[in-house]
């Protein structure tokens, strides 16, 4: 059952081989049984996973079951969630019960899907490698010493660890890309604006993205027909008709043209992940695409745009949580500014207090011109590159990661090597534009993940384009479960 995707638990609903309390228990027990190696979930919801799937039968029973009514998942613990618990990872919120649901939880409830709980991350989204929670570390399935990726890192391990059969992530640099390559599993970061941010608590407001994380592409555009669509709460939300991401699934992929970015495949590409990416890449072509070499010349330049834009955007979005409204409160403060200051630097943790002090250091007078709008026009420059680059081609593919998943505490002491790891997933929240990992290999034990990179609001093609690849391989096949992990 535990190896089983998204699509054959639904075929399993269909045809009667379960109920959905059945399915949702035996993942609640697993979840009992197995987290406490991998720390995937902060918050397991069983009283209301087993409501939810009671329901779910009941509409099943009376012939109203829709495609994902009775379907188990996981969610990030940054989507709001009525009555639930919502941290983000952090001692901030460790008390603060959501009084309404995010959009996304909204639209799978509204789906007929189960919530097994929330899936751990790093601190207000902040992180590479899910360390930073106050949770504490995520292990990655595939070997406990080392990092799931972040900040997505709860929900690709539960994935991974088969504790639940997909989850919902968000991305503001590669945290659903970044995760899905170190666990091997299946990641979506949409166009910007194509998933509601509502309800979603914000670190960068103009990078972040809800997606899916799941098994396979075929998951993952199941997951896209219940989260994507305009919400007129998020006044990012684009205003576009709804698509069936299932459309074009199997679609072939003759004359498809794959840009292959010469930046990508430097001397700092760890071999293995070359040479797994470069097998991949050779499938393709074997399913009838063309590639090409092409040129992003302001790769380099994604690390230091983004470093600047995100945390001048968190620190204006974190100025809320203050001690007054709602979140962690010292204890006795002497006045109102002792109880700003210590239910910040009590609240808060060493990554996002980094990012609070150089954001805030970006804005100030004399320097915002000198960081902040710098940095926004090399944003520009980065989008115009891939601008020219998808008027040559169709898809752009190359690594998700330049390293496979790293050891726990390998580069906590130095920010800058550990940002590094996001070099290749930044550039796309800068342009906006839709990528997604998909399983291509492993070395030494723990997976790569392939990059496919789309033009704007070009979901179905991607999907379209991992969904082949997948039916024509196996690495999404392989789960640390079923090889003994």
């Amino acid at each position: 059952m535990f190896e089983k995707t998204l699509a054959e638990l639904a075929q399993g609903l269909n045809n009667g081989d379960y109920s959905s309390v059945e399915l949702t228990d035996a993942y609640l027990n697993r979840i009992k049984a197995e987290d406490g190696q991998y720390n995937s979930y902060i918050t397991v919801t069983e009283e209301q996973a087993l409501a939810q799937a009671k329901a779910a039968d009941e509409t099943r029973a009376a012939g109203n079951a829709g495609p994902f009514t009775g379907l188990p998942i996981a969610h990030k613990d940054i989507f709001c969630t009525e009555g639930v618990r919502t941290s983000c990872g952090s001692r901030m919120l460790d008390n603060f019960i959501s009084p309404y649901n995010a959009t996304v939880i909204e639209k799978f409830n509204q789906a007929g899907a189960v919530s097994l709980g929330k899936t751990n991350m790093d601190e207000f989204a902040m992180g590479s490698s899910n360390e930073s929670s106050f949770y504490g570390a995520v292990k990655n399935p595939w070997n406990t010493e080392c990092v799931p990726g972040g900040s997505s890192g709860g929900s690709a391990a539960a994935v991974a660890a088969r504790l639940a059969p997909a989850a919902t992530g968000t991305d503001t640099g590669g945290s659903i890309r970044q995760p899905a390559a170190l666990c091997g599993i299946t990641g979506l970061k949409p166009t910007y604006g194509r998933v509601s941010r509502f309800g979603m608590i914000a670190f960068a407001s103009s990078l972040d993205q809800g997606g899916p994380m799941t098994r396979s592409a075929e998951d993952a555009a199941m997951m896209m027909n219940v989260m994507g669509g305009f919400d007129g709460r998020d006044s990012t939300s684009l205003q576009m008709d709804s698509e069936d991401y299932c459309a074009d699934l199997s679609k072939p992929l003759d004359g498809l043209k794959i840009g292959l970015p010469k930046e990508y495949f430097s001397d700092d590409l760890n071999p293995a992940i070359a040479q797994q990416v470069q097998a991949a890449i050779k499938e393709y072509e074997a399913l009838g695409a063309t590639t090409q070499e092409i040129s992003l010349p302001n790769t380099a330049l994604a690390v230091p745009a983004y470093y600047i834009i995100a945390p001048a955007e968190a620190s204006s979005n974190l100025s809320r949580f203050d001690g007054v409204r709602y979140g962690y409160r010292c204890e006795s403060p002497v006045d109102l500014e002792d109880l700003y200051k210590r239910s910040r630097g009590e609240g808060f943790g060493a990554e996002v207090k980094r990012r609070i002090m150089v954001g805030t250091y970006a804005l100030s007078e004399g320097f915002y011109d000198a960081y902040y709008k710098k940095a926004q026009q090399i944003r520009r420059l980065i989008k115009q590159d891939f601008v020219d680059a998808l008027s040559q081609v169709d898809v752009i593919m190359g690594p998700t990661t330049p390293h496979p998943a790293f050891k726990i505490g390998e580069k906590t002491s130095d920010p800058i090597d550990m940002y590094m790891e996001d070099i290749f997933t930044l550039s796309l929240n800068l342009a906006g534009l839709p990528g997604m990992s998909v399983p291509c290999g492993q070395t030494n034990g723990l997976p790569v993940g392939l990059q496919i990179i789309g033009n704007y609001f070009a979901e179905r093609q991607l999907l379209n384009v991992a969904h082949r690849f997948q039916q024509a391989t196996d690495w999404h096949h392989l789960s640390p479960v079923s090889a003994g992990k």
